[in-house]
């Protein structure tokens, strides 16, 4: 159950700063912690949700110099082991969760970027440079599809996307990839390789681990990787010796849990890629912190036509 109401101003603690929220983020992960997926249940007795959001420092806590105040920024992991996220006047983070955001960057083209963004950034370099090699983006038009195939063709990788049907592959290449392919013509793994040449592919960020394995298995070169963040089926039949005689890698990834490091890393690269204009979001709905309830239906509904966000 979602209830707007009013609490006390949250301090910020060493470490911490506050933010004044402009703009909440919403995302699949957000309603799933809401309504259980996957097994979880409330940690705390009162949450504030979501991870993400965009707003300017105002107070921060010991160790945290004053001159941070002020400044304009997007947050992440705001409700990642913590009770109190984004949808709210005020979050306080770690300071290292609050992202310097230049200006020229609207407010709701960062407002969602954390849990996606870091994701599609990890798929891509969780295992190394992708320089020079081929990279294909599955569901390539989602909140994660979209900062992979951005931050992989900025790698240097040349990115092969994939679509649901043939109207979406144009925007597709509008949004970065070399090239794209679309899922409802079949036959999936033949036209990719007749893009490639030939030539397997290095890497897969995978939207649809169980449904795409085969493909995956057709596509990737020996000693190639599956970097994985969602399924269909939770536990899906993994085919052991076609993996293993091919020495592929499967890499599990959860956003709450990325080495510091690597959000660090992530977060540099896709501010960039905001700057640049290489990453975009459609924004498929703007809604008041009053309708919360029904930006949480529309994100369950709204994927491929973009991002929900909150005004605070």
């Amino acid at each position: 159950m979602l209830q707007v109401g009013e609490l006390p101003d949250p301090r910020p603690g060493p470490g911490e700063v506050r933010v004044r929220v402009s703009v909440s983020g919403v995302h699949v992960g957000d309603v799933g912690k809401r309504q259980g997926w996957w097994g979880s249940t409330m940690p705390y007795p009162r949450v504030i949700p979501h991870g993400d959001g965009v707003g300017t420092i105002d107070a921060v806590g010991p160790g945290i110099h004053r001159s941070r105040i002020g400044s304009r920024v997007w947050v992440y992991l705001a409700q990642s082991y913590r009770p109190f996220g984004t949808a709210a006047e005020y979050t306080v983070v770690p300071s290292h969760h609050a992202v310097p955001l230049p200006d020229g960057v609207p407010d709701e083209q960062a407002a969602g970027l954390g849990i996606p963004g870091i994701t599609g950034h990890r798929a891509i370099f969780a295992d190394g440079p992708v320089t020079d090699q081929r990279v294909v983006v599955t569901g390539a038009l989602g909140a994660v599809g979209r900062a992979a195939v951005a931050v992989a063709r900025r790698g240097g990788a040349t990115v092969i996307a994939t679509v649901h049907t043939p109207d979406q592959v144009d925007q597709a290449v509008a949004a970065g990839a070399h090239q794209a392919v679309d899922t409802a013509s079949g036959d999936v793994a033949a036209r990719i390789l007749e893009l490639t040449g030939g030539q397997p592919v290095d890497r897969v960020a995978e939207l649809a681990f169980d449904t795409n394995l085969a493909t995956n298995l057709e596509i990737l070169d020996y000693n190639g990787v599956i970097a994985t963040y969602a399924t269909g089926a939770t536990e899906p039949r993994i085919p052991f010796w076609q993996l293993g005689f091919k020495n592929i890698t499967v890499r599990f990834l959860s956003n709450d849990d990325f080495p510091e490091k690597a959000n660090e890393a992530a977060a540099q690269d896709l501010t960039a890629a905001l700057v640049s204009g290489d990453l975009r979001y459609p924004i498929a709905a703007r809604l008041p912190l009053a309708d919360i309830a029904d930006a949480h239906d529309l994100t369950e509904t709204s994927a491929s036509r973009g991002r929900v966000v909150v005004d605070i």
